[in-house]
């Protein structure tokens, strides 16, 4: 591999490790069961919840607000990824996003029950432009790796997301757990994790800025003003998305498995907090944890699928995946059961999700890279509504944790019966241009 070719990989993969502290620190741990507590302060300050004027059951209103968001990003995303396409913006919008999300996350230090408000609209602007970095950093794997590459290429940058969203962890662990030799509260302490999170995000997105070069040749030069002929572009993609039997199979297959891993990921912390009872510092370490030994279990995943082909694998995972939500509902009832869980996300957490990146690419015609993926990151990376919402209104009706992460395993079993239906030996495998 030619030096210039490691260097852009390495700009793509630091991408994932700036990123990832947003993941992990802010949507996976910290935020769901912070914001639960604020929000029960709120109700009892005001009499009741009411966010932009609507009633909202405080345990729900965590994942009410990730749907929303992401539901947000659903509208905007596929025409501002068509014109990235148009105009070969794409490392640009990446940055520019990056840079927009993270300074609304490291707003969220002031989030309390008086600025609630405002920290429900910053989380859900910083979760949109998140999302909308992520659909051109992906789109850029179509850029840097040959077909034959992406599976590994994909789950290095997996990888490396783990590791970097672990060591921000660390860091945020060390400020909770001496809070008080800090002088400060263990609220405080965690708001000091959502800024953390956020200046991280922001420092390694310059750094991988300053080492993302495309040669010329790779770059499609074409310019166009007109919004119009993005929107026929985004029509068009729609168009052939549905002709395409395999891709729209996949990418409903997605849809619905990709959602359920996301909304496990999203609510593991405040199921743990609310339903178990456990501390957030036994959970920060636990998902600390989580988050080494998906480094591990990516790159075994990535082993498995040079034995197995995609589909297998992908299948196998989603079955422990179902195996993940049956267990949280009847088994799950103390600390070392909520060890024994992460152990199994931890199995299966990174390659899921890498594969199936790699395997989505292979569906896309090229120059309509940022589109495609504007589509994928409906449930990506962080990302996901229906779930939540699904999650949330179960939990809102019910009062029942264990019966709304049970309700996920519709997703896991939906993934698998249209994964099924796709034939992969017709997938295209073109090369890089």
């Amino acid at each position: 591999m030619k030096h210039s070719q490691r260097k852009i990989r390495l700009a793509w993969y630091f991408y994932d490790w700036a990123n990832s502290a947003f993941v992990t620190s802010v949507i996976t741990v910290f935020l769901g069961p912070y914001l639960t507590s604020v929000a029960h302060k709120s109700a009892q300050l005001s009499g009741g919840l009411f966010i932009f004027g609507v009633y909202i059951y405080p345990e729900s209103l965590f994942s009410y607000v990730v749907s929303l968001s992401v539901l947000l990003q659903v509208l905007i995303l596929p025409f501002v990824s068509s014109i990235a396409d148009l105009r070969d913006l794409k490392i640009k919008l990446l940055y520019l996003f990056a840079y927009t999300g993270s300074l609304f996350t490291i707003s969220l230090y002031i989030l309390d029950e008086k600025t609630i408000t405002y920290g429900v609209f910053a989380f859900m602007i910083a979760n949109i432009f998140f999302g909308a970095s992520i659909v051109m950093y992906n789109s850029l794997l179509v850029e840097i790796a040959n077909p034959n590459e992406r599976d590994k290429v994909s789950s290095i940058g997996w990888a490396f997301g783990y590791v970097g969203g672990g060591i921000v962890l660390g860091l945020n662990l060390i400020v909770i757990f001496f809070s008080s030799a800090f002088g400060i509260s263990n609220e405080e302490a965690i708001r000091i994790s959502f800024a953390v999170a956020g200046v991280w995000w922001l420092l390694f997105s310059f750094i991988s800025q300053n080492l993302f070069k495309l040669p010329p040749s790779r770059i499609n030069n074409r310019f166009d003003n007109n919004h119009k002929n993005a929107i026929k572009q985004l029509k068009d993609t729609l168009k052939n998305l549905f002709k395409n039997k395999n891709a729209l199979l996949f990418f409903i297959a997605f849809l619905l498995f990709n959602d359920g891993v996301q909304t496990v990921i999203i609510i593991s912390t405040q199921f743990g907090k609310r339903e178990l009872n456990l501390s957030i510092e036994f959970l920060v370490l636990v998902i600390l944890a989580v988050q080494f030994l998906s480094f591990f279990g990516t790159l075994l995943v990535m082993k498995i699928n040079e034995y197995l082909k995609s589909k297998a694998t992908l299948i196998t995972c989603l079955i422990i995946w179902s195996f993940i939500a049956i267990y949280g509902y009847f088994f799950l009832r103390d600390e070392i059961g909520f060890v024994v869980l992460a152990i199994l996300i931890s199995l299966v957490l990174g390659g899921t999700q890498a594969i199936s990146r790699s395997i989505f690419t292979n569906f896309i015609p090229r120059q309509r890279e940022a589109e495609y993926f504007s589509f994928y990151e409906i449930t990506e990376k962080g990302s996901s509504w229906v779930g939540p919402l699904t999650f949330g209104l179960v939990l809102q009706l019910t009062k029942s944790y264990r019966l709304a992460i049970l309700s996920l395993i519709l997703f896991f079993l939906g993934g698998i019966f249209f994964l099924l239906k796709v034939n992969f030996s017709e997938v295209g495998t073109g090369e890089l241009e």
